[in-house]
C-alpha cells in the first residue's frame, strides 16, 4: 500500500485507488494529487477491501475496470458499498460505455470513465464529490 498525502486545498478529501498496473496506479494518483486530494495506491481488491474494512477515510474509490483476482473490480464494488453505503466509486476504462446496473450496481452515484484522457480520473472524482454535497 503506498500513501501519499496531498498539498492542496482539498479539505482532507482521500481517493483509494485500487489497480493491478504500477504505471496505471501512478497516473491516476499523480491526475488526483494535481487535483489537490491525498490518495492511497493498492494494487488489488482485497487490499482494497482492507483499508475500507480498518476504517481509513476514503471518500472516493477508484477502480481499474481491469482489475480481476479474489476482488475484481465489480465485487470490490459491491463489497465497498456494503461496508460504506456512501462511498463514491469511479471506474476507470478504455470502453466507451459499461454497463455497471447489469453487474448488479445501482449506477445511480457511480462513475465511468475514459481512462485515456489525462485529466478525466480527476475531473470525475471531482464530480463525485459534489454530487454528495
Amino acid at each position: 500500500m503506498e500513501q501519499t498525502a496531498s498539498s492542496g486545498g482539498a479539505y482532507g478529501v482521500q481517493v483509494l485507488i485500487a489497480g493491478r498496473q504500477k504505471h496505471w496506479r501512478d497516473d491516476v494518483a499523480a491526475q488526483v494529487r494535481r487535483a489537490g486530494y491525498a490518495t492511497t495506491t493498492v494494487d488489488c481488491g482485497v487490499d482494497a477491501m482492507t483499508v475500507l474494512a480498518l476504517g481509513l477515510p476514503v471518500d472516493v474509490l477508484v477502480t481499474d475496470l481491469g482489475l480481476t483476482g479474489e476482488l475484481g473490480c465489480v465485487r470490490l464494488a459491491l463489497e465497498a458499498r456494503a461496508l460504506r453505503p456512501d462511498l463514491r466509486i469511479v471506474f476507470a476504462s478504455d470502453a466507451p460505455y459499461v454497463d455497471v446496473e447489469a453487474a448488479g450496481l445501482d449506477g445511480g452515484d457511480l462513475y465511468v470513465v475514459p481512462a485515456e484522457r489525462t485529466d478525466a480520473v480527476a475531473v470525475t472524482v471531482r464530480e463525485a464529490l459534489a454530487d454528495r454535497a
